[in-house]
């Protein structure tokens, strides 16, 4: 053992002296700082892996500590498929305020953040502030991978239907970070008819009261300015995407609507995270 630390310890020294003297030879350039230490540590291939805890999974809010399992399933995913190192942070804070500042404070040990189950609408605004404050790419999980993995299957979807991704008619059952995302990005793709819902029914620009996101989805969403719930949104379309959660769908089995009232050729894309175990991926 100490001949082992000798070795390592003799070809690490040459390499660590390097660093400061680089650091202090371009002290007055917070810019070459920054650029000897990406080239020198391991910051800039280290993800932060960010949660409060606050919408995990099927879950729900269950706090920082009870979320580190799924933050360290997270980075042995990143290892796994995609060679990349992170490390699980949760923090014990729900304010945007303090997470935000607590993630610029540690930002310079790390290349980029993912933020992780933090819950709607808060996660919005915490992760618009980041990409503001940071030069480092930050994205929200459950936003941005959701959405471009949704993307891709309904692109195939279309194709197999025989119908153009734009001319689909597409119910969006759920309003949370994950709802919000796919209504962007299928938006940004042109698709013109599109239906969200949340827990009180389609979301239209006739509704009382609204928190902001879903004022601006109200107003660019519904072309047809559908009111009700989810059967009356699904009544020809083509599309159902499920994010809502077992919380907020009806009790009675009699209460749920059915699918037969879509169109010929429907796609369903359920994403809920079921509460038994669902049919096998095989």
């Amino acid at each position: 053992m100490a001949d082992d630390l000798c070795i390592v310890h003799t070809s690490l020294a040459p390499r660590i002296r390097t660093v400061p003297q680089g650091c202090r030879s371009s002290w007055a350039s917070a810019h070459s700082v920054i650029s000897v230490a990406q080239t020198q540590t391991w910051s800039s291939r280290l993800v932060a892996v960010i949660s409060d805890g606050s919408a995990v999974l099927g879950l729900g809010n269950i706090g920082a500590s009870a979320s580190l399992p799924v933050m360290e399933g997270k980075s042995a995913l990143f290892k796994r498929f995609a060679e990349l190192h992170s490390i699980p942070i949760v923090l014990n804070a729900t304010d945007p305020d303090e997470i935000v500042e607590t993630v610029v404070r540690i930002s310079p040990s790390f290349g980029a953040v993912n933020l992780e189950d933090i819950s709607a609408p808060r996660c919005f605004e915490i992760e618009r502030r980041l990409i503001e404050a940071l030069d480092m790419p930050v994205m929200h999980d459950d936003q941005h991978g959701t959405a471009v993995v949704v993307l891709a299957a309904l692109t195939n979807a279309a194709k197999v239907a025989g119908k153009p991704l734009e001319d689909l008619k597409i119910v969006i059952s759920g309003a949370g970070s994950a709802g919000v995302a796919v209504t962007e990005i299928l938006l940004t793709r042109g698709v013109r008819d599109i239906v969200v819902l949340d827990s009180q029914g389609i979301i239209e620009t006739g509704r009382a009261s609204h928190p902001p996101h879903k004022a601006d989805l109200a107003n660019r969403t519904n072309p047809r300015h559908l009111m009700g719930g989810i059967a009356d949104a699904l009544e020809g379309a083509d599309v159902l995407i499920g994010h809502s959660s077992a919380r907020s769908r009806p009790r009675s089995p009699r209460r749920w609507p059915t699918v037969r009232s879509c169109s010929h050729r429907r796609t369903l894309i359920p994403r809920s995270h079921p509460r038994r175990p669902g049919p096998s991926p095989r």
